[in-house]
């Protein structure tokens, strides 16, 4: 049997990043309180994926990694992304994860990291003018993601729970 071969799937770690074009897609596993920003330029056919591990700078010891945080993850894509020929007027985002994995252990009314990920993958986002247009964030279980780039369509799966596409 014959067919088109798979598109080539990109694995995106813990604090890493990664972009492609044409029928690339963009993998993470097991996203807990971590965010994946995800940027589209449709006309480009071009994406790029940051694996967020931590909200701010400020809150790590060692900083030099860019895709550790929103605040220099997201210039680094747009950078990336403007060297496929994307342009930065027309990307568009999406955001997965954030979850509250140990809810249970926190002290009542203090805010979980998977919160304070999304609070500034958001903030990041509005202040670059990048319109979010859709995610699937918050909640209490891992997921994992699949970001095609061909059509900007993200999978999600989580343990126990319908895959949704958003």
């Amino acid at each position: 049997m014959t067919g088109a071969p798979a598109p080539k799937e990109t694995i995106v770690k813990v604090a890493d990043w990664a972009a492609g074009r044409g029928d690339a897609v963009l993998v993470t596993l097991g996203l807990g309180s971590c965010v994946a920003i995800m940027l589209h330029e449709p006309r480009a056919c071009a994406g790029a994926m940051a694996h967020i591990l931590l909200p701010s700078k400020s809150l790590a010891r060692d900083a030099t990694n860019p895709a550790k945080f929103p605040e220099t993850a997201l210039p680094l894509l747009v950078q990336r992304l403007a060297a496929f020929g994307a342009d930065p007027r027309y990307l568009v985002a999406k955001l997965a994860g954030g979850a509250s994995m140990f809810a249970q252990l926190m002290t009542p009314g203090s805010v979980q990291m998977g919160e304070r990920n999304i609070a500034a993958a958001r903030d990041v986002l509005r202040r670059a003018g990048i319109p979010l247009a859709a995610e699937a964030v918050g909640g209490g279980a891992g997921r994992s993601v699949r970001f095609h780039v061909a059509d900007g369509r993200v999978e999600i799966r989580s343990v126990g729970v319908d895959a949704i596409v958003i």
